[in-house]
Formats: structure tokens, sequence, C-alpha cells
């Protein structure tokens, strides 16, 4: 457990007043975020349900706004009552969008145009057209139309609010395509690394730097003239679009190649490490933690090139080869729950290197510690743990007296995610507050009640306990945000039916009365 004492919020705001934070830039935003904190978590504070709506078609959150009809329509969510900021003219399903991404611009770049300096959302079209729209109006900044050879339907950051990579749906690939990667499941981007998947488990990631600078036919400039196949066209127009100027002859060089478990595999800690489930089904919920030290695969003397070769060749030894070599000291990590969901684990997103374990009942953060007298190799302790709130069944191994008289003791063991016993469903990060916010759910009678609970991120400590007003339904799909003074929760219920619950603080105790909820859109 750590520090109790509070920080005294009279007395930052006085010091803020009186400038004594004037010499950091991002010193006063730091106080700002930690006086919110302070009253987020303060005894007093409530968070109200001042909205409810439902609609027919998915419901996307980003960073305080609400977006409906397939981002359509957007929603803020930052004022008192949550009100529409615009909603675009009404389109055919050809031209729906298929997904976005909200975008900010980099501080200390100088941009063309004033509108470039605020947020915007990137988005695809069903039709192949990657829009950037201003994100308070609504209206079209600008507009690349993207390709027709193939359908495009996914966003995703290869390097966060710099460089964008889109996705189309899976299509049978070229012969040459499969007889150099094979027949590949999935493929994505993420930092330069180009992470391709296969239906055994496979994982191979190649630096996609490199395969730009080996096998880019001709650079393309947007707006620009060229002539591609026979044709001159401008890129970025319609119909020329963006010609594919990446042909693929040889096997590009291998970075890293492990199997795992339905694809699971995650990298991250400090220094580099990664997390896969071996490759059998009878191992899912066994994670093993393992190293990446020199950007080598495994620790042996043979050069970059000779591995890559080896794990290409022998994929299933490469795999036997890494984790014996990398495996961390305690690094095989197995929660031994016993419950119809699975645990999950994932790298902190706090950048502490750390790691996040999630089961039915606990919530462990482990952390990466060199072992003493060798600095080379690590090894995993538990830094906190967060329990569930259960109290032992009071039914459970009573003795029954038979009709003969004989006394027989009843032994039965309760699932760890049994839905009467408080339950962990969602675990996140607010980063601004640093703070840790779980979702616990428990089945009453014959529906659920969920609460939101705030976690100290240093220690484990719980700081405050939001009730959910809404009921709980484990077998929907749901999402919680927490952002800053705002708690939203997203359900899916059956026939395609999304609901939307926004919640928001309130300091004033006085402010208790009941409001009617407006609702936006169909119900």
């Amino acid at each position: 457990m750590g520090p109790t004492r509070k920080p005294n919020v009279c007395r930052r705001l006085s010091r803020r007043a009186l400038g004594f934070f004037s010499r950091d830039a991002g010193v006063v935003q730091r106080t700002n975020l930690g006086i919110l904190r302070v009253l987020v978590c303060q005894e007093s504070t409530k968070f109200k349900n001042v909205w409810t709506t439902h609609s027919k078609s998915p419901i996307a959150y980003e960073r305080g706004r609400i977006y409906f009809d397939n981002y359509r329509c957007c929603v803020s969510s930052v004022a008192s009552e949550p009100r529409k900021l615009y909603e675009m003219p009404k389109c055919s399903k050809s031209e729906k969008i298929e997904d976005a991404l909200l975008w900010e611009c980099q501080v200390g770049e100088t941009l063309h145009n004033p509108s470039d300096y605020k947020s915007s959302l990137i988005a695809v079209t069903a039709h192949n057209w990657l829009l950037r729209i201003s994100a308070t109006t609504g209206k079209v900044l600008e507009k690349v139309y993207l390709a027709s050879y193939c359908k495009f339907r996914y966003l995703s950051w290869d390097t966060p609010q710099e460089v964008i990579a889109v996705k189309s749906a899976q299509n049978k690939g070229s012969a040459s395509a499969r007889q150099i990667f094979g027949n590949v499941t999935d493929a994505t981007l993420s930092h330069g690394i180009l992470i391709v998947m296969y239906s055994s488990g496979l994982v191979r990631l190649y630096s996609f730097q490199a395969i730009t600078e080996q096998f880019m036919q001709q650079k393309l400039d947007l707006g620009c003239a060229c002539r591609w196949g026979g044709t001159t066209g401008t890129v970025g127009e319609a119909p020329f679009g963006i010609p594919c100027n990446i042909k693929i002859t040889d096997v590009p060089p291998l970075l890293f190649e492990v199997s795992s478990l339905e694809n699971a595999f995650q990298i991250g800690g400090h220094p580099w490490h990664y997390i896969i489930t071996p490759n059998k089904k009878k191992q899912k919920g066994v994670f093993h933690i393992c190293a990446l030290k020199d950007n080598s695969l495994c620790k042996v003397q043979k050069s970059t090139k000779n591995i890559a070769n080896t794990c290409a060749a022998e994929p299933d030894r490469t795999l036997m080869v890494t984790i014996i070599a990398y495996k961390a000291k305690n690094g095989i990590q197995e929660m031994e729950c016993c419950s119809l969901e699975s645990d999950w684990i994932y790298f902190h997103p706090d950048a502490s290197g750390r790691i996040i374990h999630v089961g039915p009942n606990q919530v462990k953060v482990l952390k990466l510690n060199e072992v003493e007298n060798n600095s080379a190799q690590h090894q995993i302790s538990e830094d906190f743990v967060i329990l569930a709130n259960r109290e032992k069944n009071k039914n459970e191994n009573l003795p029954t007296v038979t009709a003969s008289g004989r006394v027989v003791k009843k032994s039965f063991n309760l699932l760890d995610d049994d839905p009467e016993q408080e339950t962990f469903k969602i675990v996140d990060y607010e980063d601004e507050l640093d703070l840790l916010s779980v979702v616990a759910v428990t089945q009453i009678d014959a529906e659920g009640k969920a609460h939101l609970d705030f976690h100290c991120n240093e220690y484990g400590t719980l700081l405050k306990s939001i009730p959910l007003v809404e009921s709980w339904d484990v077998t929907y799909s749901h999402e919680v945000y927490f952002d800053r003074d705002l708690v939203l929760h997203i359900e899916q219920k059956p026939s395609r039916i999304f609901s939307c619950y926004v919640y928001q603080m309130v300091c004033d105790p006085g402010e208790e009365e009941e409001t009617t909820n407006r609702s936006y859109g169909k119900e």
C-alpha cells in the first residue's frame, strides 16, 4: 500500500495562480490534471447518468466525441449534457464510412492551412475514398481515391499521429505472392514492422522500410501526374487512384519468427520482451514472457542473417530455442483459474514496461527486474494485485443427513467466473489521471449489476467506486470508457441494437435531483 495523504487542492490552485509552474509548459497541465484526479476520487464526488441513447448501427467513442450512423453523426460528450456537433448528409451504402481514426496535428510542425492544426477524423469509405473530415464541423477537408483493385476497409496507426496504414479486406493474393509469403490469414503494420500471420499460428516480422527500399518500383506523390501501366493520371484522384508501387519478387529479410496459439503475440517492456502462448490448445491461458536482445532471435553465436534463415526453414525448432534461451525467470505466467472465459495479458499502456494479467477474480500487475548479479537476465515479480470482493459460498461443503441418518459432506467447486460472484470484465488505463479503471460485474437474481473502480496506477490502492445504474448482461458485448470526468458505457444487444450510457462527474451533492434522460436516434 502506498501513501494515503491527499494533496491540498487549494494550495495547488494558489501556486498555479502565482505562476510557480510557468517555467515549464507541461507542469501547468500536469498540475491541472492532478487537481482533477483529486476531485474525481474524493468521496463526495458522484458520477451521474446524464444521457442514454439507442441506435441500430454501431456507436463509437473517441476523445469526448460519440459517433453514430457509421460516423455520419457526431455528438459532443463534453458539455453538461451531450449535444450534436454535426450531422453529415445522408449517403448511399457504397459511400458509408467503414473505419475512422482521430488525428491531431504534430506539435512544432508548420502546416499549410489553419484547419490543419485542428483535430480531424481520418476515414475510409466503402467505395475506397480516404477522407479527412473536420472533427468539429463534419466538413470534408481532403479526399484521396485509393484504388479499384481491392476493397479497403480498415485503418490503423503505423506511427501514432504520423503514419496511417490502410488495410483491405482479405483477398486471394497472386500466385507469386503466395509463393513468397505462403497462405497468409492476416497482416498489419506497426512502428515500421510488417507483421504477417498464418493459420498455423506462425507470426513473422519484416522491416517495412527494407521492403520499400528493395522492392519499390516507382515513388509516388499525391496530387502529382504519373504514368503507370500505359495510363497517365493524377495520384490520388479517381479513377487513377494510387498504383500498387511495391512488387515483391523475392523473400524479404526476416526479422523475427515465432509460433503462438491463435497468433497471439505482443512486444513491449524495458528492455524489450514479448508474450506468446505455446501453440497447443491445451496451453490456452499459459503465457510465456520472453526477452528480445540485440534484435536477435536467440542467444547463440550466429549472425542475424543465419538466424533468419534457420527460422524460415525450421520454425518449430526456432520456437523451442527462443523460449529456452530467452525465457525470463518466472516467465511462465499461468493464473490457474477455472472459468468459462480465459484470462488475458498485455503490456501496460503507461510505458512503464510492466505487464497486466487479468483473470476473473484478480488483476496482477507484474514488473521485469534484473536478476541479482546478472544484469543480462530478467525475472518477473508482482508489483501489486487487485482482488475481487468475494465471500466464500455459504453452501459449500455443508454436511447433508441422509434418510438413514448417515452424514454426507458435499464437495463442489464454483467456477472462478461464476455470475453470482464479483467478476472482472474490463481493465483499462486513464493516462492523463494515471488511474487504472476496472469494471466488476455481479449477477443479482435475473440481472447483473456492474461498478467501475478507480485504482492508483502506482500502488493498486482502491480510490473510488462508481455504480452503473443500467443492468449488465454478461452475454452481451460491452465497452466502457473512462475519460477525465466522463464515463461512457456502450452495449451491443441482440438484433444489432446498440445502447450508450453517459455518466458525468458531479461534485455538489445537492445536484442529485433526477433528470429525464434524452435520446438520440431511433429506439
